[in-house]
């Protein structure tokens, strides 16, 4: 039998979203079901809306989430009713080649519940990153819930379902930010905050933030930053240079996803440096780079996937560093709100007024 409850979904490009009747199916075979407690409002949720993902209308939007397991379907054994879970989008194969070669936080065949939500009248619902959690329950595969310390506020604790993850993951994970090193961090939205959260959290012992807003910037010297430039009016890279004896970074993290933006932390990096892109770009963006100065810099570029998580290794231990007082992740809340308000907090994301806006669900 079904749930009837009530979830915000975007039904066209660039259209208003609102809060409709969604039914929610018994969980199937290494399914579940579960009461969200909190979901974060993710510019993943927004690129959905705006048609940047893909055109599979009507989106039930919602993805960095927390709850309470309500149902299991047949066959699943690592989660229970009741548990406290952070939900992922990278429930991993175990047998795809990157499994296989014991690489699951690159898992190129992830799993997704195998059932659809629908709207009242049927409609099939495409959920956002195979989660949908702007909804009082959702319907996710099993692998997609990992279970944390049930200490963890679930307002905080869902963040780590995607964007600080993300950051955070892009510093520690792809980035390898060693004690001592030096970073720089572009863009100090909600991710890019999460870097240097991360970068703080490894040891680095200089940690650039870079932005044109300086509230962000503000933003960033609260979470661990030790310089701050903002581009507007200043050359990020030759400021960059001047924080780090003339050399530049070790690691640069570009948390934007433009060209000029990757450009920028391309030069600013020390030879051998690492230059990490964790911004999402959009299909047209193109990159033009001297290959003399790819080969003659030396170092690495990399993509960061999801903060190359693995999330029943990584949401634990940031709970449990959170709880520890050790990792700032309730900080990352700037308010919470209600399903009616996910348009309005569209607009303040946009504007650059929050780092998250939070889904708090009354049970």
């Amino acid at each position: 039998m079904a749930y009837e409850v009530k979830g915000v979904v975007a039904r066209s490009k660039g259209a208003p979203v609102g809060v409709e009747t969604v039914l929610v199916p018994d969980p199937g075979p290494g399914e579940a079901v579960v009461d969200v407690a909190a979901c974060g409002v993710c510019h993943t949720d927004l690129h959905y809306r705006e048609g940047g993902i893909n055109d599979e209308y009507p989106f039930l939007l919602g993805h960095e989430a927390a709850g309470t397991v309500a149902a299991v379907g047949q066959g699943v054994t690592d989660v229970a009713v009741g548990d406290f879970v952070v939900l992922n989008w990278r429930a991993v194969c175990g047998q795809c080649r990157a499994c296989r070669k014991g690489q699951l936080q690159y898992c190129f065949d992830t799993h997704n519940a195998a059932q659809q939500m629908t709207l009242a009248d049927g409609t099939a619902l495409s959920a956002a990153l195979g989660i949908g959690a702007f909804a009082e329950k959702t319907l996710v595969h099993a692998g997609q819930c990992t279970k944390v310390d049930p200490q963890t506020p679930a307002t905080a604790a869902g963040l780590l379902g995607c964007g600080v993850m993300a950051g955070v993951g892009a510093a520690l994970n792809t980035g390898g930010v060693q004690r001592g090193e030096s970073v720089a961090v572009f863009g100090c939205g909600g991710v890019g905050n999460a870097a240097i959260a991360g970068a703080a959290l490894a040891g680095a012992s200089t940690i650039v933030a870079v932005d044109v807003d300086d509230r962000k910037l503000a933003w960033a010297k609260a979470f661990g930053a030790t310089h701050t430039v903002n581009s507007r009016s200043t050359d990020p890279v030759e400021a960059i240079r001047g924080h780090t004896g003339g050399f530049g970074v070790d690691v640069a993290i570009d948390a934007v996803g433009r060209p000029e933006v990757f450009e920028q932390a391309f030069y600013a990096r020390d030879l051998a440096g690492r230059v990490v892109l964790v911004g999402v770009p959009t299909p047209e963006m193109r990159l033009t780079l001297p290959m003399i100065e790819l080969f003659g810099r030396g170092g690495a570029l990399k993509s960061s996937w999801y903060g190359d998580c693995l999330p029943s290794r990584d949401f634990p231990m940031l709970a449990d560093l959170y709880r520890q007082g050790r990792f700032p992740l309730a900080d990352f809340v700037t308010e919470t709100i209600g399903l009616d308000d996910v348009e309005a907090a569209f607009a303040k994301m946009h504007r650059g007024e929050v780092l998250r806006s939070v889904v708090v669900f009354e049970k």
